[in-house]
């Protein structure tokens, strides 16, 4: 028996105040992951419960932006305008996934110091790694195509500038990025619990101004028979579901959780995730308001009013102020869309530093890191807009929710093995209800984005 695997049986004989025992994925790699603020937010000890909650929270509501972005908005409006209040279940449902799968990041993050794209290049081998690498840079300039389009709508609603000038705007927030995080990452996750306070304060005053009708909304999260007999909710109800669970939320909040300057003991890997867990389930659940309340409106607004087929950003936009008679209406709409679309983009382009650092170990200075991930969502947004303007917008921003679709899957799967493992994850590893349940979800999600690619790519070909 080899000198390291009895040391590692002394040490699972120790109590949980001593370190961890070593191996392969309990010792820290040679680079951490965001090395600039890598453990740089202290945690308090032997102070109260809510200091605690303090120290931890954060993470959680910069993953939530990719659960409230631009690309989820028309999948509420649609589902609103056309089915009024009976898909908020699937809301719900899309919800309770995503704090599972958040949670199991989260959990690989904490416990081996890795985030999601280290884990898959030290286990896979160097060509499956590359392809990796591949899918989600493509889903993450996909997902970035819609948070760009989306706060260059906003723009153009508010202030009346150019599409094609909006989406370069867009670009300044590599500058903000840079800045925000040499002050501290701190900093950065104020701003983004601002904008996110923002949105949910404009669409708490949309609420109130449409009225909607209470009992509808409760019925809503009763799930409904016709969703399998009716192809069109079918179809958004899948659209919903395929597209609420982001790929690069997953790499991004596994590495994120690191930035807490946690304790590397057993008893001290358990608090972390024990408030990670609070910090994301919060966080997720103003997230899965935020989706509620756009979908409440249009089906207090449009659906009411017997507009079914309200689908584009633009088109509700014109028509929210005159159905309800109140101009405060479109303008709070407007702010929501433009915070909602550039928070997207900040917490954007840093999962694509987390993936790019993590998948190949490039070192490039990071404001040019952060500059090349946002042209790969310029460029084909800029163009879009210049040959077919604001009606190709909607279109893009569709294709792009396809595109995560078809990746998401490749985020999962590994996400659920690394922390089933126990090689990898030692005592902390999925317990068997959880592993059934993990795989379950991924096999769900798997499944209703093949069936949401089938549909939409039938909906092209006619």
């Amino acid at each position: 028996m080899s000198s390291q695997r009895v040391l590692r049986k002394l040490f699972d004989l120790s109590n949980s105040t001593r370190p961890l025992p070593p191996s392969p994925y309990t010792d820290a790699p040679a680079v951490p992951s965001l090395q600039e603020v890598h453990r740089t937010v202290g945690v308090p000890s032997g102070v109260g419960f809510w200091r605690k909650v303090l120290a931890f929270s954060g993470p959680g509501f910069l993953v939530a932006v990719g659960y409230m972005d631009p690309g989820n908005w028309a999948t509420d409006i649609a589902g609103g305008s056309r089915f009024a209040y009976r898909l908020i279940f699937i809301l719900m449902m899309s919800n309770l996934m995503a704090i599972l799968l958040q949670t199991l990041a989260a959990r690989l993050g904490i416990v081996t110091q890795r985030d999601l794209a280290q884990a898959c290049r030290e286990y896979y081998s160097r060509r499956t790694s590359l392809a990796l690498w591949l899918l989600c840079e493509i889903a993450i300039a996909a997902c970035d195509l819609a948070e760009v389009i989306g706060s260059a709508i906003a723009l153009n609603l508010l202030f009346g500038i150019p599409l094609t000038w909006g989406v370069c705007l867009t670009a300044l927030d590599v500058l903000a990025i840079l800045y925000l995080q040499h002050k501290g990452f701190r900093y950065l996750e104020s701003i983004v619990l601002i904008l996110i306070a923002t949105i949910g304060a404009c669409y708490l005053l949309e609420i109130i101004l449409v009225k909607p009708d209470m009992g509808a909304i409760a019925r809503g999260f009763i799930p409904t028979p016709e969703i399998f007999t009716n192809r069109d909710m079918l179809y958004i109800s899948v659209s919903i579901l395929g597209a609420t669970v982001m790929p690069h939320n997953l790499y991004l909040h596994s590495s994120i959780v690191q930035t807490r300057a946690i304790e590397r003991t057993p008893q001290g890997l358990r608090t972390a995730m024990r408030f990670n867990f609070l910090d994301s389930t919060v966080a997720l659940n103003f997230a899965f308001f935020i989706n509620a309340a756009i979908l409440i409106m249009a089906a207090a607004t449009f659906h009411r009013h017997g507009l079914t087929r309200v689908v584009e950003i633009q088109d509700a936009y014109h028509t929210l102020s005159p159905l309800l008679g109140i101009p405060l209406a479109s303008f709070l709409f407007a702010v929501a869309l433009l915070c909602s679309g550039q928070n997207s983009t900040l917490t954007g382009t840093l999962a694509g530093q987390i993936v790019m650092e993590g998948f190949l170990h490039i070192r490039l200075a990071p404001w040019l890191r952060r500059l090349i991930t946002r042209l790969i969502a310029i460029i084909p947004a800029i163009i879009t807009v210049a040959l077919y303007g604001s009606h190709g917008t909607a279109r893009l921003i569709i294709f792009s929710q396809v595109i995560l679709s078809l990746q998401l899957s490749f985020a999962v799967f590994p996400l659920v093995k690394f922390t089933s493992d126990p090689a990898k994850m030692g005592e902390f590893a999925n317990s068997r209800w959880l592993k059934v349940l993990s795989w379950v979800v991924a096999g769900i999600i798997a499944g209703l984005n093949g069936y949401l690619l089938l549909l939409t790519f039938r909906s092209w070909a006619t």
